[in-house]
């Protein structure tokens, strides 16, 4: 099984940090939020990652490409430059990652379009580069396989962007800050997709979200998979530091590891 993140996009709700790097690569703690991503995955089985590419894609590929280099004590021989990596100080040894610049102005359905080639199998989770969640992704995979649809999305209840209040009269019984909405869904990524459905999509300027996803919610194959526990997406500074406060804080809910 494959995991495809879309890490292309610009950011640009988060200029202070993506001016210099794309945001799949803004740091959680000492970890870009992309590792997190595959770090979720990883712990339920998943670990051929297939990376849309885009803006800054070198960023991207040198983080991995000097992985061993940046994790594991080294030796240097400094009159000959001869690197000898020594024991490796981490566990991400068995991941596949095929790094594919999908360019930079394409757009979110464009740049699945662009790694079906790489495809190897006849069904793949993909998500988006910016978001993190504790879902359950073998019950996610059977609800997929239950239901024998083309298509399913994670749908999510998003965090309230107000305090929320509970009142008796004027007496103020409950306040929560930020709480999850009880009412409403949104879609929430993690998605799994059959590989024919990338047939659907005719070229670099389509979306995902109002190209694919809505023709195949036209054609009835499109299933919501309903995720009641923890979901962020870090589309500004402000998310960005509600995940760093949690991480720190050592209850980060996505931590699965």
């Amino acid at each position: 099984m494959q995991a495809v993140i879309l890490c292309g996009g610009k950011g640009t709700r988060l200029r202070e940090e993506t001016e210099f790097k794309p945001k799949p690569m803004i740091r959680v703690g000492d970890q870009p939020i992309l590792w997190h991503i595959q770090k979720h995955f990883a712990t339920h089985g998943v670990s051929d990652f297939v990376l849309c590419m885009g803006y800054k894609a070198e960023l991207i590929r040198d983080y991995f490409l000097n992985y061993d280099l940046n994790h594991s004590d080294v030796l240097l021989e400094l009159g000959t430059k001869h690197v000898v990596p020594l024991e490796a100080g981490y566990e991400e040894k068995n991941w596949r990652i095929w790094m594919v610049d999908t360019g930079q102005e394409t757009n979110t359905g464009g740049r699945l379009k662009r790694i079906q080639k790489y495809i190897q199998g006849p069904t793949f989770l993909a998500t988006y580069g910016d978001g993190v969640a504790d879902v359950d992704i073998p019950r996610l995979l059977a609800f997929h396989a239950s239901h024998g649809k083309l298509a399913t999305v994670t749908a999510v209840r998003p965090s309230s962007r107000f305090g929320e209040l509970g009142l008796s009269g004027d007496s103020v019984t409950l306040f929560a800050e930020k709480p999850q909405v009880r009412e409403g869904w949104i879609n929430g990524g993690f998605f799994v997709f059959q590989q024919e459905v990338l047939d659907l999509i005719e070229g670099d300027e389509e979306s995902l979200e109002l190209g694919l996803l809505r023709k195949l919610s036209e054609r009835d194959e499109l299933r919501a998979y309903f995720h009641e526990g923890f979901w962020q997406c870090m589309d500004t500074y402000r998310e960005m530091e509600l995940l760093q406060d949690l991480w720190h804080s050592g209850h980060a809910p996505w931590k699965t590891w």
